[in-house]
């Protein structure tokens, strides 16, 4: 069994990166098995965290919990309780049962701030659940876009959900026009006991329309400069099942979905689109559209400073039409 912070996906991405020399000495002082007092503190003032489990097919899933902020405390440095459970609409619907495992994100985007914990869950009844803590670690405040949650006590519209097999209408403009987005994945022997073989939830942040949609349901997006941990493309590059979360910050919709991943290091595409160093791309598999589900109201959005070292999808399109042309 792998004993150290990182499994064998995240070695050989972080080794192509030119990342491993450095990661195999500085994880084991970032990656944790206990949260810190900071992030103890910090996971206690939200109102939304992001969850990332999996479905009874094994499939991974990312949904947003909310609720007034302290609806999530930590008890010791070992254990997170959330007093918040998913609406029997949301994918991860009865999938925190005692035992499953699960990818928490605290994020705070009007100050560019955000912790990841990993973990089992340790205990579950009708008010919530508590998390067992596997992996605890910080990210960088890079690509979020800042925009101030808050927590309105209204009770949900009675839209119904619908569950598609592609991507509609809407679904697309969602996806086309968001400047955010998160992922869920996981290791293909998740549940092992192996605290590195767990669930990754994370953020992707861009301009609007940094996803491209293309043919019948194909995503593309840019993979910028980060902290090379290489969580989620590791998880990919064993299981290329993943799980998408858009949230449209207007409405309150929330779309799940489902698709296979890959990740490509090279190409015409890559090359063209400024900022990238590799692209995802992910074939949809099902979706999952829940009209004004999200009971949060957001405040007005600031692009990251670090995007104006980024592209957009216009540019890489030129390039495209102008090879054309060449033939």
């Amino acid at each position: 069994m792998n004993t150290g912070p990182w499994h064998e996906g995240e070695r050989a991405l972080q080794a192509r990166a030119g990342a491993a020399e450095k990661l195999a000495e500085i994880g084991p002082r970032i990656m944790r098995d206990f949260m810190p007092d900071q992030h103890r503190t910090f996971f206690a003032q939200l109102p939304f965290m992001i969850a990332g489990s999996l479905d009874r097919e094994g499939r991974p899933w990312a949904s947003v919990l909310a609720a007034p902020p302290g609806f999530a405390h930590s008890p010791d440095a070992h254990h997170l309780r959330i007093d918040a459970l998913a609406p029997p609409d949301d994918p991860l619907s009865g999938a925190l049962v005692v035992g499953a495992p699960i990818g928490l994100l605290g994020i705070e985007p009007h100050t560019r701030r955000r912790n990841r914990m990993n973990g089992i869950v340790s205990e579950a009844d009708a008010r919530g659940f508590a998390v067992e803590v596997r992996q605890s670690f910080g990210n960088c405040p890079r690509y979020i876009q800042a925009r101030e949650p808050v927590y309105v006590d209204a009770s949900r519209s009675a839209f119904e959900a619908r569950r598609m097999d592609h991507l509609d209408k809407a679904a697309r403009h969602i996806i086309g026009s968001a400047d955010t987005f998160f992922i869920a994945t996981a290791h293909p022997s998740v549940g092992d006991g192996d605290a590195s073989h767990g669930i990754d939830v994370s953020h992707r942040g861009g301009r609007p329309g940094f996803v491209r949609v293309t043919g019948d349901g194909t995503l593309t997006a840019p993979d910028f400069n980060g902290n090379a941990f290489f969580n989620t493309l590791g998880n990919i590059a064993m299981n290329p099942r993943a799980g998408l979360l858009f949230i449209d910050f207007e409405t309150g919709d929330l779309l799940h979905v489902a698709v296979k991943a890959e990740v490509l290091w090279e190409g015409r595409e890559l090359a063209a689109f400024e900022g990238a160093e590799r692209l995802l791309r992910m074939q949809v598999v099902s979706v999952l559209h829940r009209p004004a589900a999200l009971p949060l109201r957001w405040g007005r959005a600031v692009l990251s400073p670090f995007l104006a070292g980024t592209g957009s999808w216009a540019g890489v399109a030129q390039v495209n039409e102008s090879a054309g042309s060449a033939h």
